[in-house]
């Protein structure tokens, strides 16, 4: 289709760029499959490394034309917006602490922002960022992917029609076990930088996993977290971030109920691979899902048997079919459910460029992204203070 302007109405693929995710980066391959899955993207630009010419070195490797593949996120901000055909949104898959720069240069420019969490490596940063967020003319979606699963949208969307009462109990856990020993030491680049405080930010498992278990609990639930009370270890000798943690959580109250709820977050737990799961009780009854088997939901109404749901099975809802690609019985994962979410984006991107709003797109927010950092800084705190109860800075 032939571009005549850069503020044209029209439908096609939307022209996605990059910052980071260069050779070797695993969650940026992530993001460029997941983003062409249901064919919305074409991926056009990147300032894909730290260095210009590591940057350029990827780009070749990725088929990029040279003249976008950009040696800084300025540089590509600035031409990006100047071309006739640049992009419309840029996906940063950066370490934390260069979330907040590329997010700010592209949402200035009004290119729409698709990006990882936590959303910046600090709590001012994050409250900044929605400043300039709130006013840009552009989008900003956070990949909190979990939230793309068909059967938590299920989930989510029993509570709210208040199949499970009013909610009583949270438990939300995420063990993994790949930090057990020191590979931060060992050469490999995703443990150095997630335990160092100078990319990573405060939090070490509560950052990079912690966050994604809150915001599970808090997207199914529809609960509001009020305080916590948090003791953070790190276990591995000479580690400067937490690989452990064990957090109780208070929620505002709903309905004449103040749910509480329990959130243990590991990165030292051998024989959890990628143990995500949730477990949520109310007044009527409760749910439990896991993300290692995600086209399953347990839900048992009060004084009466389990029952197990399935993806597209019989008693899917209409907000769980609506993100689920194939019958029952075949499985979708991880990169299907990471893919919903670049999917609900490029619908709400659709709509933005015909001046209209896409009402029924569900994606995080940088309001989530605001909720995860504190979250991270009132653990931290409640720790130092030997599990004092904190409330968030939101």
């Amino acid at each position: 289709m032939a571009i005549k302007g850069k503020d044209e109405i029209y439908s096609g693929r939307i022209r996605l760029g990059m910052v980071g995710g260069g050779s070797g980066a695993f969650i940026g391959g992530v993001h460029r499959m997941v983003s062409r899955l249901d064919d919305h993207y074409t991926f056009v630009a990147g300032a894909l490394s730290s260095t210009p010419e590591k940057a350029l070195a990827s780009g070749k490797e990725l088929g990029l034309d040279p003249e976008r593949t950009y040696g800084s996120y300025e540089e590509m901000a600035e031409k990006e917006a100047a071309r006739e055909d640049g992009i419309e949104a840029v996906a940063i898959v950066t370490p934390n602490h260069m979330h907040f720069g590329p997010a700010k240069a592209f949402l200035e420019k009004g290119i729409h922002v698709i990006c990882d969490k936590p959303v910046t490596s600090s709590l001012e940063e994050a409250k900044a960022l929605k400043a300039i967020a709130d006013k840009a003319d552009a989008l900003f979606i956070l990949t909190h992917n979990y939230t793309g699963y068909p059967m938590i949208r299920q989930a989510r969307a029993m509570i709210e029609n208040g199949d499970l009462g009013d909610i009583r109990l949270i438990h939300a856990e995420y063990p993994q076990d790949w930090l057990t020993e020191p590979a931060e030491r060992s050469g490999s680049k995703q443990a150095e930088w997630r335990t160092d405080p100078k990319r990573s930010g405060a939090g070490g498992a509560i950052g990079d996993i912690g966050t994604h278990a809150l915001n599970l609990a808090l997207f199914v639930s529809g609960a509001e977290l009020e305080s916590l009370a948090a003791d953070l270890d790190s276990f591995v000798e000479g580690r400067q971030l937490d690989d452990n943690a064990h957090i109780m959580l208070r929620f505002k109250e709903k309905n004449g109920v103040r749910p509480k709820g329990m959130l243990w977050a590991s990165q030292v737990a051998p024989g959890f691979e990628n143990g995500l799961q949730i477990k949520i009780c109310g007044t009527k009854g409760g749910i439990q899902w896991a993300q290692e088997n995600p086209n399953y939901l347990w839900y048992t109404p009060f004084g009466e048997p389990k029952r197990l749901l399935s993806r597209n099975g019989a008693g899917a809802l209409d907000a769980s079919t609506r993100v689920s690609r194939i019958p029952a019985g075949h499985p979708e994962g991880y990169l299907e459910g990471f893919a919903n979410i670049y999917t609900e984006a490029a619908r709400a991107i659709k709509a933005f460029r015909d001046g209209k709003t896409a009402d029924d797109v569900v994606y995080p927010t940088i309001e989530d992204g605001v909720i995860g950092l504190a979250f991270i800084e009132a653990c931290v705190a409640s720790s130092k203070a030997d599990g004092k109860w904190v409330g968030l800075d939101v």
